[in-house]
């Protein structure tokens, strides 16, 4: 059964180019999550196509409505989660909620 992640990604993807996106399961990074700070909570979802040494995707979905996807593909789950880190320290958390739905990059 999908998870409600799995649905987020398969609308997200929806909006993407890449036309596996609608029937394909996902691997998800160990470094995806939950994300907080100042009072804002953010979750954080590094995926590729399960099976797959795919460049790993990056996602942002604002626990108060927003939702951000880079378009950018990353070669490590670390070199994305630095790229929303980036994102994060520059720009703060709230800029993700700002964003109704936005590809980055």
């Amino acid at each position: 059964m999908p998870s409600a992640i799995d649905a987020v990604l398969k609308v997200l993807a929806v909006s993407g180019k890449d036309p596996r996106d609608d029937d394909c399961d996902y691997e998800h990074s160990s470094l995806s999550g939950s994300f907080t700070r100042d009072g804002e909570t953010v979750d954080v979802e590094i995926y590729r196509f399960a099976g797959t040494q795919d460049p790993w995707r990056l996602a942002v979905v604002h626990m108060s409505g927003g939702n951000t996807e880079w378009q950018e593909r990353f070669a490590t789950e670390e070199d994305a989660y630095a790229a929303f880190l980036e994102v994060a320290e520059k720009s703060g958390l709230a800029s993700f909620c700002a964003r109704p739905s936005e590809s980055v990059h």
